[in-house]
């Protein structure tokens, strides 16, 4: 049987692995973004195969917010998600603490020669399905492929655009003395999942990853309070609640004392830290975000985030204080009191 001309193989995706052809700029490059990243990642500004996206401008009035991330996660997979999805997570929420609508990413893949095609492929395919659900496009990107051994398998950065609407600023040094600290759900979920998947640890209970877009949680809590109530929206990724804290009230010259009893954190998460020695405010959320907000409209916000999905489990952590040292102190469940100092060295490598 005669083969059609300029025939190429289609990727094995099945049994098929990353080669150093597939970072050349060649055919086999082509096919690669062919027939898996283009595939999934389909819309008008990436089918176009240029060098990069020509987006729309804002409506008027609007600004333009821009984040950046890279992931570097190991192990690639996790329960509760892996680092296609993450690398969405992580930079939709980036842009949506800024109180804007996250809209466009672009992605940054380096592979490492010897990666199965078909993990490449779960990756892709979590990251497309990231992105719908999140309501955003990649529309541009790149792929390089490294020797093997300088890779770990798969790094991913991503950048995201968004527009941030007329008079609305969100910061970390707009906290006052008097506003109200609240945070999104449970601590710590993503830090021990990590941590457990990697080192083989099994309990009672799976702990699974909290990796989540928030974008439809911050919007829902935008729209529910007058603008201008909630003045900071933070999601505690590396180094966890603690430090996010400690970033807010050196940004605000403004001190933080937070309740630990009502701080939510899992049974099995906490027993988790508590086995691994580890301070679960200090461990990674990847789904979760801290909100600080005028003390009037605290009532209403946390409301609206019980209302959504990802809020649920919502509380009313602490407050903001006149504090010129700008330290973050915690009630403790014994009737004393710590600060809650900086992260000091790295509790959990690798976890994003």
């Amino acid at each position: 049987m005669a083969l059609r001309k300029d025939y190429t193989r289609p990727l094995d995706l099945k049994h098929g692995r990353v080669d150093m052809n597939h970072g050349a700029g060649g055919r086999a490059s082509a096919q690669l973004i062919e027939q898996l990243f283009a595939r999934a990642f389909d819309n008008p500004a990436l089918r176009e195969g240029n060098d990069g996206a020509v987006l729309p401008a804002p409506p008027a009035g609007h600004r333009l917010v821009l984040a950046t991330d890279a992931h570097v996660i190991s192990p690639l997979f996790f329960p509760g998600g892996d680092i296609g999805a993450l690398s969405v997570h992580g930079t939709v929420n980036d842009v949506a603490m800024m109180g804007a609508q996250p809209l466009y990413l672009s992605a940054s893949f380096i592979l490492e020669e010897g990666l199965p095609l078909a993990d490449l492929k779960r990756i892709v395919d979590s990251m497309a399905a990231a992105a719908r659900e999140a309501g955003v496009a990649i529309v541009t990107g790149d792929t390089k492929v490294v020797e093997q051994g300088h890779g770990d398998g798969v790094f991913i950065s991503t950048t995201g655009a968004g527009w941030l609407p007329p008079g609305r600023r969100l910061g970390g040094d707009l906290a006052r003395p008097g506003d109200v600290v609240l945070v999104s759900g449970p601590i710590g979920d993503h830090g021990v999942a990590v941590l457990s998947k990697r080192e083989s640890l099994e309990f009672e209970t799976e702990i699974v990853s909290d990796s989540a877009a928030l974008n439809g949680l911050t919007a829902a809590m935008l729209a529910a309070v007058p603008e201008g109530s909630v003045r900071v929206l933070r999601d505690p990724t590396r180094g966890g609640l603690a430090t996010t804290l400690n970033e807010i009230a050196r940004q605000s010259g403004t001190g933080i004392t937070l309740d630990e009893a009502k701080i939510p954190v899992r049974a099995q998460v906490e027993a988790a830290c508590e086995l691994l020695g580890l301070d679960p405010l200090y461990v990674a959320c990847e789904g979760r975000l801290v909100a600080i907000c005028a003390p009037d409209a605290a009532d209403q916000l946390l409301a609206a985030m019980h209302a959504h999905p990802l809020g649920q489990q919502a509380a009313r952590i602490g407050l903001v204080t006149d504090d010129p040292h700008r330290f973050v102190q915690m009630a403790t469940r014994f009737g004393g009191r710590r600060v809650v100092d900086w992260l000091s060295g790295e509790q959990l490598p690798r976890i994003c």
